[in-house]
């Protein structure tokens, strides 16, 4: 044990040359440890985000084939009649309660959200009206008002299973929600703007009238309030020629919206709630069976790995430093080694001339870079995290600005044929997005044990490869050569 006691003796006599490869090898660590708290954060996030949003599937009507027949019925009309001025125009069928709830039994369903939308007009209340900086659109409609009202009806099974009031957007403040016990009722939640400027409570009932030419009137109850946030509920809720203000929506039943339809046997669309994200292709599988073509099923799949790109371009960003840093770092040691070892031929000469074996020489090398190495790592336990945390943040940043950028330019469908404007697959997508991306859009950098075993691994190796291909030229020196040369 010789070679220890040696090892300790150089480090204190060489101490300015110590703390140089002290420093060294502590950027080293730094760095790695960085990139591997990054990493280990960008997994983490991911998971958690992936454990929160779970996995959903929408089944709406098919956009694809109903564009397709309109584009079929335009060319037939095109043909026999050059002069038809008819204004293009889809249908889309409405997805069969009947057929949706024996989707809803299938194997691994956590749960399902009917969706369904009606376009009315106030009566005995004034909607909400919001005029642009650039004289467009008001907030009550806007296009052919004989199927657009000012007050937008959206039915769903549940407000808590509702995207806007999941990601908080928009929050109960007065009363309560909508709940599967207001089933086949004319129970409502409405905005609190809404309710403050027609001076409308809880427990106030309203009135609606159809936006047909023969028009009905429906008496609604008021039975909670809600406060919308953001806009960006209106724009998922809403298709073109809808108003732009949030506070015209009315949360109701997804019977009462069918009801105003004049169909209470259909809904727009139902996301279903997967309990095993693994088992999502045989989900959609066995769906597709039960509906026919008419229909979409849409997996929030393509939805999560958008959100999730940041993270994947972070947790990749981290490993290529860890990868670049531990070889630049082992190229670096080694670099130094060759020089520590041709600055100390004489000392290795009179070792090897006394009868010290080579391999105690390496060994000796080695156990003065672990000394450092045990430094090195305390320094970067301390400062590790700070670099790491700062790192991550411009990382994510950089990347979150870069995905909703092309998030943004990649746009959505929306709008339902025939003016009900209900939400889509494309609107539901919309929503799963603003119910979830706020998870991917933090880093939470922590130091942990494994993350530092990690790093004492990796710096091992580092410092082990540096020293085998610093010390190769001892194994053929020969101390009677060496000692002569002096």
């Amino acid at each position: 044990m010789d070679f220890i006691k040696r090892a300790g003796l150089y480090l204190r006599q060489k101490i300015g040359r110590t703390l140089l490869i002290t420093l060294v090898m502590s950027a080293i660590m730094i760095f790695v440890l960085a990139g591997i708290i990054i990493q280990n954060a960008a997994i983490q996030a991911t998971n958690s985000a992936k454990n929160a949003a779970g996995t959903t599937v929408t089944l709406s009507a098919n956009r694809e084939k109903a564009f397709a027949a309109m584009r079929k019925s335009q060319e037939s009309a095109s043909s026999s009649s050059s002069s038809s001025t008819t204004r293009p125009s889809i249908s889309l069928p409405g997805v069969s309660i009947t057929t949706a709830e024996k989707i809803a039994a299938l194997s691994n369903v956590a749960g399902y959200q009917f969706s369904n939308s009606a376009s009315v007009n106030a009566s005995g209340f004034t909607a909400i009206t919001t005029t642009s900086s650039s004289g467009g659109f008001k907030g009550g409609p806007a296009g052919d008002t004989s199927t657009q009202g000012d007050i937008t009806i959206s039915g769903v099974s549940t407000t808590a299973a509702e995207t806007n009031f999941k990601s908080k957007a928009y929050t109960i403040t007065s009363g309560r929600g909508i709940t599967s016990a207001d089933k086949n009722t004319n129970n409502v939640v409405i905005e609190s703007e809404l309710a403050t400027s027609n001076k409308l409570k809880v427990g106030d009932t309203i009135k609606v009238k159809t936006t047909a030419t023969t028009s009905k009137t429906y008496e609604m109850k008021i039975v909670g309030i809600y406060k919308a946030k953001t806009t960006s509920g209106s724009a998922a809720q809403g298709g073109p020629g809808q108003q732009s203000d949030p506070s015209n929506t009315i949360f109701s039943s997804y019977t009462f919206a069918g009801t105003v339809n004049g169909d209470s046997t259909t809904v727009t669309s139902v996301v279903y709630t997967l309990t095993d994200s693994s088992k999502e292709a045989a989900f959609t599988k066995a769906a597709k069976k039960l509906v026919s073509s008419s229909f979409s099923l849409t997996s929030s799949a393509e939805t999560y790995a958008l959100l999730m790109k940041p993270m994947k371009n972070v947790q990749s960003f981290a490993n290529k430093i860890v990868w670049v840093v531990g070889i630049a770092g082992t190229i670096i040691l080694a670099l130094i080694t060759v020089l520590m070892i041709r600055e100390r031929r004489h000392e290795i000469g009179v070792l090897m001339s006394l009868g010290e074996s080579k391999v105690k020489i390496v060994l000796q090398l080695f156990s003065e870079l672990f000394a450092i190495l045990v430094v090195s790592l305390v320094i970067a336990g301390v400062a590790g995290n700070f670099v790491g945390n700062a790192v991550g943040k411009q990382l994510v940043s950089q990347q979150t600005t870069a995905t909703q950028t092309t998030t943004a330019g990649a746009g959505f469908g929306g709008g339902r044929g025939g003016g009900s404007g209900a939400p889509t697959a494309g609107a539901a997508n919309r929503g799963t997005m603003a119910a979830t991306g706020s998870q991917v859009q933090t880093l939470k950098t922590k130091l942990s044990g494994s993350a530092m075993a990690e790093l004492g691994g990796l710096g091992l190796g580092i410092i082990a490869i540096a020293v085998v291909a610093g010390s190769t030229p001892i194994f053929r020196l020969k101390p009677k050569k060496i000692l002569s040369n002096e």
